[in-house]
């Protein structure tokens, strides 16, 4: 977040160091519905936003930064950044 934040506009920098982290791991499909519900967008409306603010986010981060953010994510954020979605390994049964 402290590496994010450097990146970031001061007010944007400011936004994100104030916010307790939530606990609540979503998906990014989940984190698209929740902020849809919260905001009261309709879910491909709250896709749109996102993804047009955290592709500029990505860029203002570079490509270092982003993998490591992105490493922290449940799956499905990486579209919303505007990268390509790769599947993670999934441990053997």
């Amino acid at each position: 977040r402290v590496d994010l934040a450097q990146c970031l506009p001061i007010q944007a920098a400011l936004t994100l160091t104030a916010q307790i982290p939530d606990t609540q791991h979503l998906t990014g499909w989940g984190f698209v519905k929740d902020l849809a519900a919260r905001t009261g967008a309709t879910p491909a409306t709250a896709r749109w936003d996102t993804g047009a603010v955290l592709t500029v986010v990505a860029r203002l981060a570079g490509p270092d930064l982003l993998a490591r953010i992105l490493r922290r994510l449940p799956d499905g954020y990486a579209l919303l950044f505007g990268q390509a979605e790769l599947r993670r390994p999934q441990p053997a049964a």
